[in-house]
């Protein structure tokens, strides 16, 4: 009975401290890849139900507000990343007893987050749509999508946390399953309530809400069922002292990803400003760029709890190699999704409306973005790594300046050129990757030339 039990727990942990360090990871990283996928297509299916099923200014209007529920969504899965780090960290330093107190903590922290959250959606849905320029035909129908998703935004909280706990325990499956749940009921929800019950926008964001809700149930249940490698108990359930390690990492990282994300939301207001033609356009190709970044971000999450965990081992040179090893598969995935991108940037934007002018000006902005697939895998490598040492004060300093000394400025300099497309703007996005390639390599070289650890 003891030795079935064992042989459970390792199956929901992993040790990153060992074996061939290409394996491990892409071990670890085909199920958050997974995840991610099915992830990309919650608001890849809401775009596609609505295009074929609903209205033209449903389009703009799920495309608009995707875009502001993304941006609390970035910010929750970055805060989670803290999570993620310091437990990773507590099983490379074998202290498997303070886990139950981080969780703890977290289950509180995250329950007043989702509140406040929650209330801010709501009150000012409409001031978010307005600052993004949103279509006069889609206006209202976008404040309607944010007010839902806000509604049940404790359901996204809620997975985003438990799927960062079960990667900080080196486990990337049982999150898969998680969101492979929360896909199918979310397919099943949009059918139902846009093309059969002809609820438009308000049907999308019910689907999305509900499939949340779903995952979390099941998950819990699921969950249940587990032998897991620490003991928790009801009195770690307080704001207690892990709260401030895992914050401590986490806040950074979520400063960093809510300004660049407020930087696209940027981006969305210019484009939102050229008219609703070039707003759906943008809205599809935004869909598609969230398939098109899966491989950097599976991979940056993936090395967060990679090198967290060899850090906690002591095993620093490991962590080096672990960040070169994930440049060098990323990057060559990168190539070819690169490739697709931009000679065939029409086909899959075709999966969303047959409007041809909202494909070609999609098209357009995929062209331009396109060598963004390569450059980021090698930026998330860095963010990875020096996330993974609990080092986020570089990490927040590229992430700020990226994006308003480069993407902001220059997406606004090149909309003001005569005849300007959708190619110009997204053109901005690649060039912030390379000064952030440039700033992390600084930062880098500085530091192991100089022989200092970088520490938790």
């Amino acid at each position: 009975m003891r030795r079935t039990a064992m042989k459970e727990t390792n199956k929901l942990s992993g040790d990153f401290t060992q074996g061939n360090i290409a394996v491990k990871l892409l071990k670890f990283m085909i199920p958050v890849l997974g995840a991610l996928v099915l992830q990309a297509m919650y608001g890849a299916v809401d775009l596609l139900v609505i295009g074929q099923f609903g209205t033209s200014a449903g389009i703009s209007a799920v495309a608009t507000g995707g875009n502001i529920i993304n941006l609390v969504t970035f910010v929750i899965t970055a805060l989670t990343m803290g999570v993620t780090v310091v437990i990773s960290r507590y099983l490379g330093e074998k202290h498997n007893e303070r886990i139950g107190a981080v969780i703890g903590g977290a289950i509180c922290f995250f329950l007043l987050f989702a509140a406040v959250i929650m209330v801010v959606l709501l009150v000012f849905a409409p001031t978010f749509a307005g600052l993004l320029n949103a279509p006069a035909e889609a206006f209202d129908l976008t404040v309607t999508y944010v007010r839902i998703c806000g509604a049940g935004i404790v359901f996204v909280i809620a997975y985003n946390v438990i799927s960062g706990i079960f990667r900080g325990l080196g486990n990337s499956t049982l999150p898969l399953i998680f969101v492979a749940i929360a896909c199918v009921v979310n397919i099943v929800g949009d059918l139902l309530f846009v093309a059969v019950c002809k609820m438009d926008v308000a049907g999308a964001a019910l689907a999305t809400i509900l499939a949340q809700a779903v995952s979390v149930v099941l998950s819990i249940l699921i969950i249940r069922k587990q032998s897991l490698p620490f003991h928790m108990h009801r009195q770690d359930i307080r704001f207690n002292s892990e709260i401030g390690s895992f914050f401590k990492v986490g806040a950074p990282i979520a400063l960093q990803e809510f300004l660049t994300n407020l930087s696209f939301l940027i981006l969305c207001a210019i484009v939102n400003g050229i008219g609703l033609e070039a707003s759906s356009g943008y809205g599809i190709a935004q869909k598609v760029v969230a398939f098109v970044m899966l491989i950097p971000s599976s991979l940056m999450q993936s090395m967060y709890a990679f090198v967290a965990q060899n850090v906690g081992a002591g095993q620093e040179l490991r962590s080096r190699k672990a960040m070169h090893t994930g440049m060098v598969i990323g990057g060559g995935l990168g190539i070819l999704i690169f490739s697709m991108a931009f000679f065939f940037g029409n086909v899959p934007s075709r999966l969303f409306t047959s409007d041809a002018s909202y494909i070609a000006r999609s098209a357009e902005y995929l062209k331009g973005f396109s060598p963004e697939a390569i450059l980021t895998c090698i930026v998330f490598s860095y963010i990875g790594y020096f996330n993974g040492h609990g080092k986020t004060l570089p990490v927040m300093l590229q992430g700020i300046s990226a994006s308003f000394l480069v993407r902001v400025p220059l997406s606004y300099l090149f909309s003001l050129k005569d005849g300007a497309n959708l190619t110009d703007i997204g053109v901005a996005v690649p060039l912030a990757s390379v000064y952030g390639i440039v700033f992390f390599t600084i930062w880098y070289l500085v530091y192991t030339r100089k022989g200092e650890k970088v520490s938790l």
